[in-house]
Protein backbone atom coordinates (compact mmCIF):
# COMPACT_ATOMS: atom_id res chain seq x y z
CA UNK A 1 0.00 0.00 0.00
CA UNK A 2 0.92 3.50 -0.62
CA UNK A 3 -0.29 6.68 0.47
CA UNK A 4 0.32 10.28 -1.03
CA UNK A 5 0.44 13.05 1.78
CA UNK A 6 0.01 16.70 0.69
CA UNK A 7 1.65 19.18 2.58
CA UNK A 8 1.04 22.98 2.12
CA UNK A 9 3.96 24.58 3.68
CA UNK A 10 6.10 24.46 7.11
CA UNK A 11 4.67 25.89 10.57
CA UNK A 12 0.91 26.35 11.67
CA UNK A 13 0.45 30.10 11.10
CA UNK A 14 1.25 29.45 7.14
CA UNK A 15 1.55 26.10 6.54
CA UNK A 16 1.16 22.17 7.15
CA UNK A 17 0.97 21.56 11.29
CA UNK A 18 4.21 19.89 11.40
CA UNK A 19 3.16 17.33 14.57
CA UNK A 20 -0.11 16.28 12.40
CA UNK A 21 2.34 16.23 9.68
CA UNK A 22 5.19 14.39 11.15
CA UNK A 23 2.78 11.77 13.05
CA UNK A 24 0.90 11.25 9.78
CA UNK A 25 3.94 9.84 8.12
CA UNK A 26 5.39 8.42 11.46
CA UNK A 27 1.85 6.11 12.40
CA UNK A 28 2.37 5.40 8.40
CA UNK A 29 5.43 3.88 8.67
CA UNK A 30 4.47 1.92 11.85
CA UNK A 31 1.47 0.74 9.76
CA UNK A 32 4.21 -0.47 7.28
CA UNK A 33 2.52 1.93 4.61
CA UNK A 34 4.85 3.39 2.32
CA UNK A 35 4.37 7.19 1.34
CA UNK A 36 5.56 9.90 -0.89
CA UNK A 37 4.83 13.53 0.41
CA UNK A 38 3.48 16.27 -2.70
CA UNK A 39 2.41 19.69 -2.55
CA UNK A 40 2.03 22.95 -4.69
CA UNK A 41 5.01 24.80 -6.21
CA UNK A 42 2.98 28.41 -5.56
CA UNK A 43 3.73 30.62 -3.13
CA UNK A 44 2.05 30.79 0.51
CA UNK A 45 -0.58 33.38 0.57
CA UNK A 46 1.36 34.99 3.68
CA UNK A 47 4.80 34.35 5.80
CA UNK A 48 4.32 34.46 9.71
CA UNK A 49 7.13 34.76 12.13
CA UNK A 50 6.02 31.41 14.60
CA UNK A 51 7.93 33.23 17.51
CA UNK A 52 5.74 36.79 17.37
CA UNK A 53 2.68 35.20 15.48
CA UNK A 54 3.08 38.66 13.33
CA UNK A 55 2.73 38.68 9.54
CA UNK A 56 6.09 39.17 7.40
CA UNK A 57 4.71 42.09 4.81
CA UNK A 58 7.48 41.63 2.51
CA UNK A 59 8.64 38.13 2.91
CA UNK A 60 7.95 35.62 0.58
CA UNK A 61 8.22 31.60 0.67
CA UNK A 62 7.52 29.07 -1.56
CA UNK A 63 4.76 26.58 -0.63
CA UNK A 64 6.74 23.07 -2.16
CA UNK A 65 10.33 25.02 -0.88
CA UNK A 66 9.23 25.10 2.32
CA UNK A 67 6.62 21.89 2.45
CA UNK A 68 10.45 19.51 1.59
CA UNK A 69 11.22 20.78 5.35
CA UNK A 70 8.86 18.40 6.99
CA UNK A 71 9.74 15.64 4.04
CA UNK A 72 13.40 16.24 4.16
CA UNK A 73 13.80 17.11 0.76
CA UNK A 74 11.61 13.64 -0.28
CA UNK A 75 8.99 15.41 -2.42
CA UNK A 76 7.47 15.97 -5.33
CA UNK A 77 5.59 19.42 -7.32
CA UNK A 78 1.76 18.11 -6.92
CA UNK A 79 1.48 18.36 -10.78
CA UNK A 80 3.38 14.99 -10.49
CA UNK A 81 0.62 13.33 -8.54
CA UNK A 82 -0.89 10.21 -10.64
CA UNK A 83 -4.34 8.55 -9.17
CA UNK A 84 -3.26 5.33 -10.53
CA UNK A 85 0.29 5.15 -8.59
CA UNK A 86 -0.94 5.29 -4.94
CA UNK A 87 -3.94 3.71 -2.99
CA UNK A 88 -5.22 6.65 -0.72
CA UNK A 89 -4.23 10.72 -0.02
CA UNK A 90 -3.69 12.09 3.21
CA UNK A 91 -3.90 16.09 3.70
CA UNK A 92 -2.66 17.03 7.22
CA UNK A 93 -4.33 20.21 8.66
CA UNK A 94 -2.82 23.98 9.62
CA UNK A 95 -3.46 27.17 8.07
CA UNK A 96 -1.93 26.48 4.83
CA UNK A 97 -4.60 24.14 4.07
CA UNK A 98 -6.88 26.73 3.92
CA UNK A 99 -4.55 29.77 2.87
CA UNK A 100 -2.05 27.99 0.46
CA UNK A 101 -4.47 24.89 -0.91
CA UNK A 102 -7.78 27.16 -1.27
CA UNK A 103 -8.90 30.77 0.41
CA UNK A 104 -11.53 28.95 3.01
CA UNK A 105 -9.87 30.97 5.60
CA UNK A 106 -10.80 34.22 4.09
CA UNK A 107 -14.07 33.12 2.25
CA UNK A 108 -15.30 30.13 3.71
CA UNK A 109 -18.14 28.08 1.59
CA UNK A 110 -17.86 30.60 -1.39
CA UNK A 111 -13.69 29.41 -1.67
CA UNK A 112 -11.58 28.82 -4.51
CA UNK A 113 -9.21 25.72 -4.49
CA UNK A 114 -5.67 25.90 -6.22
CA UNK A 115 -6.61 23.68 -9.26
CA UNK A 116 -3.88 21.07 -8.81
CA UNK A 117 -6.03 20.54 -5.25
CA UNK A 118 -8.99 20.31 -7.04
CA UNK A 119 -7.82 18.12 -9.47
CA UNK A 120 -6.05 15.28 -7.14
CA UNK A 121 -9.72 15.44 -4.90
CA UNK A 122 -11.59 14.70 -8.10
CA UNK A 123 -9.31 11.91 -9.50
CA UNK A 124 -9.21 10.26 -6.02
CA UNK A 125 -13.25 10.57 -5.26
CA UNK A 126 -13.99 9.24 -8.58
CA UNK A 127 -11.46 6.38 -8.39
CA UNK A 128 -12.90 5.36 -4.95
CA UNK A 129 -9.65 5.96 -3.29
CA UNK A 130 -9.75 6.56 0.29
CA UNK A 131 -9.40 10.66 1.39
CA UNK A 132 -7.86 11.44 5.05
CA UNK A 133 -8.05 15.18 5.69
CA UNK A 134 -6.69 16.64 9.22
CA UNK A 135 -7.84 19.22 11.77
CA UNK A 136 -9.08 22.15 8.94
CA UNK A 137 -7.94 20.23 6.26
CA UNK A 138 -11.82 19.02 5.93
CA UNK A 139 -12.90 22.44 5.21
CA UNK A 140 -10.81 22.61 1.91
CA UNK A 141 -12.77 18.65 1.51
CA UNK A 142 -15.88 20.03 2.10
CA UNK A 143 -15.36 22.92 -0.57
CA UNK A 144 -14.31 20.55 -3.30
CA UNK A 145 -16.81 17.13 -2.54
CA UNK A 146 -19.70 19.08 -0.21
CA UNK A 147 -21.85 18.71 -3.38
CA UNK A 148 -21.64 14.97 -2.74
CA UNK A 149 -23.34 15.06 0.96
CA UNK A 150 -19.80 13.60 2.42
CA UNK A 151 -19.88 13.54 6.32
CA UNK A 152 -16.60 14.55 8.11
CA UNK A 153 -15.35 16.53 10.79
CA UNK A 154 -13.48 19.72 12.37
CA UNK A 155 -14.01 18.49 16.11
CA UNK A 156 -17.40 20.45 17.56
CA UNK A 157 -16.71 24.51 16.32
CA UNK A 158 -20.23 24.94 15.41
CA UNK A 159 -19.54 28.29 13.26
CA UNK A 160 -17.31 26.60 11.29
CA UNK A 161 -19.09 23.16 11.06
CA UNK A 162 -22.33 25.73 9.95
CA UNK A 163 -19.84 26.87 7.24
CA UNK A 164 -18.93 23.37 5.96
CA UNK A 165 -22.92 22.61 5.76
CA UNK A 166 -23.37 25.48 3.49
CA UNK A 167 -20.56 23.80 1.00
CA UNK A 168 -23.57 20.90 1.20
CA UNK A 169 -21.40 18.45 4.23
CA UNK A 170 -22.67 16.49 7.04
CA UNK A 171 -20.32 17.59 10.10
CA UNK A 172 -20.47 15.48 12.89
CA UNK A 173 -18.63 16.46 16.19
CA UNK A 174 -15.91 14.48 17.46
CA UNK A 175 -12.90 14.23 19.96
CA UNK A 176 -9.35 14.62 18.95
CA UNK A 177 -8.86 11.40 19.50
CA UNK A 178 -11.00 9.78 17.20
CA UNK A 179 -12.06 10.22 13.76
CA UNK A 180 -15.49 10.07 11.77
CA UNK A 181 -15.53 7.51 8.90
CA UNK A 182 -17.71 8.22 5.85
CA UNK A 183 -17.96 4.61 4.35
CA UNK A 184 -19.76 5.62 1.49
CA UNK A 185 -17.73 8.06 0.13
CA UNK A 186 -14.23 6.95 1.37
CA UNK A 187 -13.45 10.01 3.88
CA UNK A 188 -11.52 9.75 7.02
CA UNK A 189 -11.21 12.96 9.27
CA UNK A 190 -9.88 14.00 12.49
CA UNK A 191 -10.05 16.83 14.79
CA UNK A 192 -6.10 17.12 15.76
CA UNK A 193 -5.47 20.38 17.55
CA UNK A 194 -8.61 21.62 16.40
CA UNK A 195 -9.68 20.36 19.61
CA UNK A 196 -6.70 18.64 20.91
CA UNK A 197 -5.05 19.55 24.07
CA UNK A 198 -1.81 17.42 23.63
CA UNK A 199 0.07 15.88 21.23
CA UNK A 200 -0.32 12.42 22.53
CA UNK A 201 -4.54 13.23 21.50
CA UNK A 202 -3.15 14.28 18.53
CA UNK A 203 -1.44 10.96 17.76
CA UNK A 204 -3.83 9.00 18.85
CA UNK A 205 -6.47 10.75 16.72
CA UNK A 206 -4.23 10.32 13.38
CA UNK A 207 -3.62 7.08 14.49
CA UNK A 208 -7.03 5.82 14.12
CA UNK A 209 -6.97 8.08 10.82
CA UNK A 210 -4.50 5.80 9.01
CA UNK A 211 -6.13 2.65 10.52
CA UNK A 212 -9.38 3.58 9.07
CA UNK A 213 -7.46 4.69 5.88
CA UNK A 214 -6.10 1.49 5.96
CA UNK A 215 -9.25 -0.73 6.41
CA UNK A 216 -11.10 0.98 3.78
CA UNK A 217 -8.76 0.07 1.47
CA UNK A 218 -8.25 -3.57 2.41
CA UNK A 219 -12.07 -3.56 2.22
CA UNK A 220 -12.05 -2.57 -1.45
CA UNK A 221 -9.80 -4.70 -2.29
CA UNK A 222 -11.83 -7.43 -0.99
CA UNK A 223 -14.98 -6.72 -2.60
CA UNK A 224 -13.13 -6.22 -5.89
Amino acid sequence: MKVAVVLSGCGLFDGSEIHESVLTLLNLDKQGVQYQCFAPNIEQARVVNHFTREEQENEVRNVLVESARIARGNIYDLRDFNVIDFDAVIFPGGRGAVSNLCDFGEHGASCEIHPEIARVLEDCFESRMPIGAICIAPAMIACVLGQYGIKLTIGNDEKVASVLEKAGAKHQVCTAFDAVVDEKNLIVSTPAYMLARSVKEVDAGIARLVEEIIRLKHSLDENL
